[in-house]
């Protein structure tokens, strides 16, 4: 019997109806390169290899690896073991469809980390906290909207599809969880010539939310550039949509000649 940790954040979905919704949801394919992120105790795992004839996965915790490998032969299962955080999704190729029951104590430096392979993506599936998936989706000017909303709306589109009660969980945590999709945009709507630029004005803004962007973003714009960026220097960061902070960027970056 496997012991939840919790410094890996291991909350095992285990409700037969919820997994059924999930892999309904992901409907996978023969032909699909699918990858799994934390597979546990294989509640999404077993369902998705009925449908597919090899699948990845991620795993950090070496006896749930362990209990894998017993279970399931090299030709039907590639497991990657380390830190999903630290692991380079690029390896696996393209049009990579990646699903799981997110660990929520990593979910958004993980969400950040994947986002840098949108490329190399079709489509990813994720249990999450529905706090976060409310702040992945929010639109601009809500109290949920912030930095992790336009980080990954830049690159994503962001489809909450239904939330999950801590009770189809063992351990049971105490906040609902939410399934979401994640279809990464191509080509982006509003692509930053500097998209590390781009960031850093998002993070800027986002810094100190309750202040004007006159204050916030103080070091990047006068007024003078608020005037002819067309953007309230009085507004705060929660105001603006993800197509304005582009044109902050690329206005304090235009592209070369």
């Amino acid at each position: 019997m496997h012991i939840a940790r919790k410094r890996f954040g291991q909350n095992f979905l285990q409700d037969a109806l919820f997994v059924r919704a999930c892999i309904d949801a992901i409907r996978p394919q023969p032909t699909d390169t699918l990858v799994e992120i934390g597979p546990g105790l294989g509640a999404l795992t077993k369902p998705l290899m009925a449908q597919v004839p090899h699948l990845h996965v991620v795993e950090i915790d070496r006896d749930l690896i362990a209990r894998l490998q017993q279970t399931y032969p090299p030709a039907q299962l590639s497991i990657h073991a380390g830190d999903a955080l630290e692991f380079d999704f690029s390896t696996l190729g393209n049009h990579l469809r990646i699903v799981g029951n997110l660990p929520y104590n990593i979910s958004t430096p993980l969400l950040f980390h994947l986002a840098q392979f949108a490329p190399h993506i079709l489509d990813m599936h994720f249990m999450l906290q529905k706090e976060v998936v409310d702040r992945m989706a929010a639109a601009p000017s809500t109290s949920a909207y912030g930095r992790l909303s336009v980080m990954l709306q830049y690159r994503f589109q962001i489809l909450p599809l239904f939330d999950v009660p801590g009770s189809a969980f063992n351990p049971a945590p105490k906040v609902t969880s939410s399934f979401v999709r994640m279809l990464p945009l191509f080509p982006l709507p509003y692509p930053a010539q500097d998209p590390v630029l781009f960031a850093t004005i998002v993070t800027a803004a986002f810094g100190m939310r309750r202040k004007t962007l006159r204050n916030t973003l103080k070091p990047h714009l006068l007024d003078k550039d608020f005037q002819a960026l067309g953007i309230e220097a009085g507004l705060r960061a929660e105001n603006l949509s993800v197509a304005d902070f582009v044109r902050i960027a690329n206005y304090l970056r235009p592209p070369s000649i």
